[in-house]
């Protein structure tokens, strides 16, 4: 029988895989919450299906491949996937972009490869990159009015109506995202003439700033529960703070830091996303500069490419690089010291 080798120190943890992830999915719901006051159901809706989807969908794969369903299911692992991507999927998207996100996440870029802990890509990323390419109407024009944005918001069942029921959202209850809105409109426009669009409110982007506050709280539980570490998010905020200041000084130009920071899906991505486990880099420097490679690219793809919002293709993009990253980043093994280099002609 062949045995992993693993240097010491050795240590037992008490976290087990369901424990986290249950962990994870309260930490989000304060970004839920702020999500359906400020933009309406749809969130909610689209992640208790999306979560339904996941769940079913890998019953079925485990099932076809003979392993047992209840032992894998209480991982709570398909749950946090259909959880991040009810977050990040618009709220008016039709239930078939849901479904396909979601089949693309659990059968090609989970199970395909073995199941967890064996995913080289981030899986909700992996759905939500497929169905933002694939389509691009259906993933652009159903993002909701924010609360106070002077357009209707509908109730719940003209929400369900909407998502399930094939009825186009009207004009009045969409709105493009601030991201999108301060890219396109500030080529002709001057920043204080593009600020007057009512996707922005009175602090940085009305209703967005708190969602990414709430998001921002749920994260840093998560730190102080050690459930993650503040590598990677903290290199990804200061990546993004240093290309925004370094390139986007000039609010007439480019976008400014604060909608960078608070406009977008940026909090969401950089503690529940970029954080996962299996497909980030696991060393502590490595983390760091997985971190801020989400950070740069993000800015990179937000400025210069042809998307508002880019975490899962900045997150994608640097999973590739994570073998790479853990091959530079090991750590020493403990109790060893970096040998001595000996000076020409000491002996």
């Amino acid at each position: 029988m062949a045995f992993l080798r693993l240097s010491s120190p050795h240590a037992h943890g008490p976290q087990r895989t369901s424990r986290v992830m249950l962990w994870v999915i309260l930490a989000t719901l304060p970004g839920l919450l702020m999500q359906t006051v400020f933009f309406g159901w749809g969130n909610l809706i689209n992640t208790i299906f999306c979560i339904a989807v996941a769940v079913g969908a890998e019953a079925a794969i485990l099932a076809l491949r003979g392993r047992p369903i209840g032992f894998f299911l209480r991982d709570n692992t398909a749950a946090v996937t259909g959880l991040l991507l009810g977050l990040s999927l618009p709220p008016f998207a039709p239930w078939w972009v849901c479904v396909v996100a979601v089949l693309v996440a659990i059968v090609l870029a989970k199970q395909l490869y073995g199941g967890l802990g064996s995913n080289p890509f981030n899986p909700a990323m992996v759905g939500y990159a497929l169905v933002l390419v694939s389509f691009p109407v259906a993933m652009t024009t159903t993002w909701a009015s924010p609360l106070g944005a002077g357009s209707a918001t509908p109730d719940l069942l003209q929400t369900l109506a909407i998502n399930f029921g094939g009825i186009d959202p009207v004009d009045g209850f969409t709105m493009a995202t601030p991201l999108d809105v301060y890219k396109h409109d500030i080529g002709a426009q001057l920043s204080t003439q593009v600020l007057q669009h009512p996707a922005f409110g009175d602090f940085v982007a009305r209703g967005w700033e708190w969602v990414n506050l709430a998001f921002l709280a749920g994260g840093l539980l998560l730190i102080a529960l050690r459930i993650i570490t503040w590598h990677i998010p903290a290199s990804l905020l200061a990546a993004l703070c240093v290309m925004s200041l370094a390139f986007g000084w000039d609010a007439d130009r480019y976008t400014p830091l604060s909608i960078h920071l608070l406009a977008g899906a940026t909090m969401l991505g950089a503690f529940f996303i970029a954080t996962d486990p299996v497909s980030a880099a696991t060393s502590r420097r490595g983390k760091l500069v997985y971190g801020a490679g989400i950070g740069a690219l993000l800015y990179i793809i937000r400025t210069w490419g042809s998307y508002p919002d880019a975490i899962a293709f900045a997150v994608l993009l640097m999973n590739f690089a994570v073998p790479f990253i853990d091959h530079y980043t090991q750590p020493r093994t403990y109790g060893h010291k970096k040998a001595r280099r000996v000076k020409p002609g000491n002996s």
